[in-house]
């Protein structure tokens, strides 16, 4: 995700891939507008190409545990010796030390360890796992991006790379900002989940199912929009229990969730979108491009076939584009080589000796 993310932005991104098993690509979305090569980087031949790629590079990623990259001869130490000014990001799950640093894991195991995944659910239910977008993709794309931007800032004064230890589990406690700031002034509950303002346990914050078995969203948190949102449910306000004791908040859900039952999602959708009651539908996968919003920001595009986020975030001058889908493995391996001056009969020695594939070389093996 960090390198689409560049890559969408107007960075050229080569991914250096394995080949041991080559198979058909698959649509992958986090591949596009990259170029692929393949190198074999347990031959000691296909290191030393990798360190004669970034003597010309800004960045370096390293996806592999702590140690993989160092066992290789490819580790900090060797890559900023060739390019001092190289930035070195390193993404994993647990960090790169640690007692965890080379346990096996996934976006579900990192949230478990933060506090974040035990704060996700209705009360009395089991935690509920948030797909895969907080570790992975928040605390760990996201974070890496942006410490390989902050780090490339920092080079231009220094002159100088760096290591980018980016971690899924700090990105995700990271992103507890508000809860921590809450439970730190005695308005969250640590201890139970469904209860607290952002986690389903208030009536005006949460999801409600309509007459047609279709899902809104109710965030009206300031009190300005709750009381507009109690009008128009044709609630008084005076009447009902005081909306900022929590105690209250189960009554209140009741009674709202009877109200929302009476008439399907597009028409409260008709009536409430984009007032202040601050109501939307809970549209699925199918539903969500074709939303006016999403539609008039373009916010979704097909390539090939394939549905995906358009680039983000958006800039006034220099537009951020999709230049092409995921590339074949190893479809650029012979031209990249070419630009760093590795001769043609050398580069079909290394197709020939299987160091190096190329999808458009017929004559390997």
């Amino acid at each position: 995700m960090a390198g689409m993310m560049l890559a969408d932005m107007g960075a050229r991104v080569i991914v250096v891939e394995r080949f041991n098993k080559i198979e058909k690509r698959r649509s992958l979305i986090g591949m596009r507008s990259k170029e692929s090569i393949a190198i074999n980087l347990k031959h000691e031949k296909g290191a030393s190409i990798l360190l004669q790629l970034i003597k010309s590079a800004d960045v370096l990623i390293d996806p592999y545990r702590p140690g993989v990259c160092e066992r290789l001869g490819i580790g900090p130490d060797v890559c900023l010796e060739q390019n001092p000014g190289l930035v070195f990001g390193r993404i994993t799950g647990w960090g790169q030390d640690g007692p965890l640093a080379n346990a096996p894991g996934h976006d579900l195991a990192y949230l478990s360890i933060t506090g974040a995944l035990h704060a996700m659910g209705e009360y009395g239910s089991k935690p509920q796992i948030p797909l895969n977008m907080v570790a992975d993709m928040g605390g760990g794309g996201m974070l890496l991006a942006n410490g390989i931007l902050a780090a490339l800032l920092e080079r231009q004064q220094s002159g100088l790379g760096q290591v980018v230890d980016a971690a899924m589990v700090d990105g995700s406690i990271y992103q507890l900002l508000t809860i921590h700031e809450m439970a730190a002034e005695g308005s969250w509950n640590r201890e139970h989940r469904g209860i607290n303002l952002l986690d389903g346990g208030a009536h005006h914050y949460n999801v409600y199912e309509c007459s047609d078995g279709k899902y809104i969203s109710i965030c009206a948190l300031e009190d300005k929009f709750h009381s507009f949102l109690m009008e128009q449910l044709g609630l008084d306000e005076n009447t009902l229990p005081s909306h900022k004791d929590p105690l209250n908040w189960p009554a209140l859900r009741d009674r709202i969730s009877t109200i929302i039952k009476t008439r399907p999602r597009q028409e409260w959708c008709d009536m409430l979108e984009g007032s202040d009651a601050c109501v939307s539908p809970v549209l699925d996968l199918r539903e969500a491009p074709d939303h006016p919003a999403n539609k008039e920001r373009s916010s979704h595009v097909v390539i090939n076939g394939v549905l995906q986020s358009a680039p983000a975030p958006r800039f006034s001058r220099t537009e951020s584009k999709i230049d092409h889908p995921a590339p074949e493995l190893g479809e650029h391996s012979c031209s990249v080589l070419g630009e760093i001056g590795i001769e043609v009969t050398r580069i079909q020695d290394l197709l020939d000796t299987g160091i190096v594939f190329d999808c458009g070389n017929q004559s390997q093996p």
